[in-house]
């Protein structure tokens, strides 16, 4: 699966901002799937709750989107490879079999909106139920989810906390819905 996405995202560095134009999507129809968003970390901060809200309920009107908290360190173990395990297990545990699960990764494949709108289109033809982005905690993800990862993709070059990588996924998620559908937002 990840093979025939690659082509997908072949980003042309020299090319200049577009308006939707490079995704094959638009202006066709594509199948929603439902969202589901599993994070590991703390309660959100107040700040980032509100800008969290304003770009889930936007994200609202295109699909059907979920977020599931993940506590970070579970089993309050000492060491950080435990801690991993521990967290590892607990996504899993959420993963259906079904889904088709996209890892956000400092080591991912660096994507433009565009390309996350085309991943949006091709998941949806991969006859997948469900769509899952996982954000890890504080020390990244344990080898299990990697494993099961459909893609890995990275949202910055910077190492990102759980709060701010929440955002800047909900956002993108939003952008992507209305390149896929021709809208004004992204220019």
């Amino acid at each position: 699966m990840v093979i025939s996405l690659a082509t997908s995202f072949r980003a042309n560095s020299s090319a200049p901002p577009s308006s939707g134009k490079s995704c094959k999507y638009v202006g066709q129809s594509v199948r929603a799937l439902p969202i589901r968003i599993l994070w590991v970390g703390k309660k959100k901060s107040r700040g980032a709750q509100l800008v969290f809200d304003e770009y889930f309920e936007k994200l609202k009107h295109y699909c059907s989107v979920d977020e599931v908290q993940i506590r970070s360190n579970p089993k309050n173990a000492r060491d950080w490879k435990v801690q991993v395990e521990d967290e590892d297990n607990a996504v899993m545990n959420l993963i259906r079999s079904s889904d088709w699960v996209v890892l956000l990764d400092e080591r991912g494949k660096d994507i433009g909106s565009e390309q996350m709108a085309n991943l949006l289109g091709d998941a949806a033809n991969t006859g997948a139920s469900g769509l899952s982005f996982c954000i890890g905690g504080p020390y990244g993800h344990g080898q299990q989810l990697r494993e099961r990862a459909n893609l890995s993709i990275k949202l910055s070059s910077m190492v990102l906390n759980h709060q701010i990588a929440l955002l800047v996924l909900v956002e993108q998620l939003y952008r992507s819905w209305t390149i896929l559908k021709g809208q004004k937002y992204h220019h």
